[in-house]
């Protein structure tokens, strides 16, 4: 419950704040949740952020099967534990109806396996319901334009399955086509950090560490941030 209170807590206090004065976009959202008070703080977020538009909500994975290609939302909020048939279920028969729809996994749950099955089913991000509402959106807007974001926790866990044992980055011929920025880029998508993080630390734009990872992507002949960090640790 104290994760819940945190969001609500968040949800309400902070969303005043999270108006744009220059709304580049409107990214549909659906939300499917079981639990009726982060369900109401999601919407809450969604609807009263500049850019954003809430398609609707699911209250369960059988719903959501039904109602989610109705919808025809950009992105899904898609939380794990659904009481019936489980998030990542439904990602995965969505996913092969609707290819290109977004799923970004929002849960309580930290663990390797559900994390990866959850991206073996179509996700492309996964973020902690602990997650700040201006943080969940960032991510929801960088999932939209092509990236792959996750909360720090999980970027963490997943960074820790391509270490070596003595977390030394191994040497990858294929990082030599890179570019002294775009390494730095790809040493911060390694940690976990939005485009927008990234931009703040490397005092560059958003729009710069876009171009910056296409053409990493590009270079390195992956899709994702996942396939970039592995090619990073040379695995």
């Amino acid at each position: 419950m104290c994760v819940y209170n945190c969001i609500l807590t968040l949800g309400y206090c902070i969303l005043p704040n999270f108006k744009s004065p220059l709304p580049l976009m409107d990214i549909s959202v659906a939300i499917v949740e079981d639990n009726n008070d982060i369900r109401n703080a999601l919407e809450q977020i969604i609807e009263m952020a500049d850019g954003y538009t809430l398609a609707g909500s699911c209250v369960n994975g059988e719903e959501a099967i039904v109602h989610i290609p109705l919808m025809k939302p950009q992105v899904v909020l898609m939380d794990i534990n659904l009481g019936g048939i489980n998030g990542i279920e439904v990602v995965r028969k969505l996913k092969e109806e609707q290819p290109d729809t977004l799923y970004m996994m929002c849960t309580v749950y930290e663990e390797d396996e559900k994390i990866f099955e959850a991206l073996n089913a179509g996700a492309s991000g996964y973020v902690l319901k602990k997650t700040a509402p201006d943080k969940l959106l960032d991510a929801i807007k960088e999932l939209y334009e092509g990236g792959a974001p996750m909360s720090s926790q999980i970027a963490r866990k997943v960074v820790a399955t391509f270490q070596n044992k003595t977390s030394t980055i191994v040497a990858n011929d294929s990082l030599g086509v890179l570019s002294r920025r775009e390494k730095e880029i790809l040493e911060s998508l390694s940690k976990g950090l939005l485009y927008k993080e990234i931009a703040d630390q490397l005092y560059i734009s958003p729009q710069t560490v876009r171009k910056h990872v296409y053409h990493i992507y590009e270079k390195l002949h992956v899709g994702n941030r996942i396939e970039a960090v592995n090619k990073f640790f040379g695995r």
